[in-house]
């Protein structure tokens, strides 16, 4: 969805992926995100920053520049920040629609991190593509989010508030921490959202906040377990939005296997669509191919195909 760090990273990885210079993910760029905050640290200490549509457009343009495909705006706050974060909203409506209006003139989509019910509905009014968590979204968002569900994408990022509530203790986040930083909340509203998100046709997907101590980058798998357990999804329709959906977010053809369509096949051992927990042992991934091209394959397959 975004980076923490301005260095534009991901653009050079995905450009030497898609040279056949390194092996990696079919990706898409996601720019540094921009909170709106009119003062920034900096080497120097802080700094003014400008704010307005004419900002928040020289930044879309900037970020469109360095060639992202994607630009991320922080539209509310965060509890992790301080006490009731999430239901401060930091970008007006005229920032929001000229945020859009610069995104579509630069050929970028619009990421962002909206929780509580009116930075929902900025995003939603302003022609945002991805929207990261929702947790508190009220019943006007949602049947905004409906009327939209053909043209956005919705991610809660639940792993990070599952690993904060039940399993942060090692790094220092014991319960009482997990309320602090709003996470128990945030798992709460998640749990009796994305039910109804699902029931009206969201288009819900896996991923998003892995990168943390307690929830780390190569257990991303685990979230297609918590959209089983906990917001409802049976196993076939969670594997349906990791592939397919993933495949239309990004605008690339993969997440089928019909003509047309690039062949990323994952072989798996065992039966994840009656139990998706299987993908979380890469001992179970017994092939990876991309393209055609077998990226991994276990011996055991080699064997059994020979």
């Amino acid at each position: 969805a975004g980076s923490l760090t301005p260095v534009p990273t991901e653009v050079f990885l995905r450009d030497q992926i898609a040279a056949g210079d390194t092996p990696g993910p079919r990706m898409r760029a996601a720019s540094f995100e921009r909170d709106n905050n009119p003062v920034q640290m900096g080497p120097d200490g802080p700094q003014p920053r400008e704010t307005g549509p004419d900002a928040v457009r020289a930044f879309i343009a900037e970020q469109a520049a360095i060639g992202f495909d994607s630009v991320k705006l922080l539209l509310s706050n965060d509890d992790v920040f301080f006490e009731g974060g999430s239901m401060v909203t930091q970008y007006s409506p005229e920032e929001a629609a000229a945020a859009g209006e610069q995104a579509r003139e630069s050929g970028v989509w619009l990421n962002c991190h909206a929780q509580n019910p009116a930075s929902i509905k900025l995003a939603v009014r302003g022609g945002f593509r991805s929207i990261y968590h929702c947790s508190y979204a009220d019943a006007e968002a949602i049947d905004l989010l409906e009327e939209a569900k053909d043209s956005i994408f919705l991610s809660p990022a639940v792993g990070i508030m599952w690993a904060n509530v039940h399993e942060g203790e090692e790094f220092g986040i014991d319960r009482a921490m997990a309320e602090h930083m709003g996470s128990v909340r945030s798992l709460e509203a998640m749990t009796a959202l994305y039910p109804e998100l699902r029931r009206r046709g969201l288009r819900v997907l896996p991923g998003g906040d892995y990168g943390f101590p307690n929830n780390p980058i190569g257990r991303n798998a685990r979230d297609l377990e918590l959209f089983v357990t906990l917001f409802g999804y049976p196993p076939l329709e969670v594997l349906r939005a990791a592939t397919y959906y993933g495949g239309l977010v990004t605008d690339t053809p993969v997440g089928l296997l019909t003509p047309g369509y690039l062949a990323d096949i994952l072989v798996v051992s065992g039966s994840p669509t009656t139990d998706v927990t299987v993908l979380q042992d890469q001992e179970n991934l017994v092939a990876i191919m991309q393209g055609g091209r077998f990226h991994k394959r276990a011996e055991r397959l080699a064997l059994a195909t020979a």
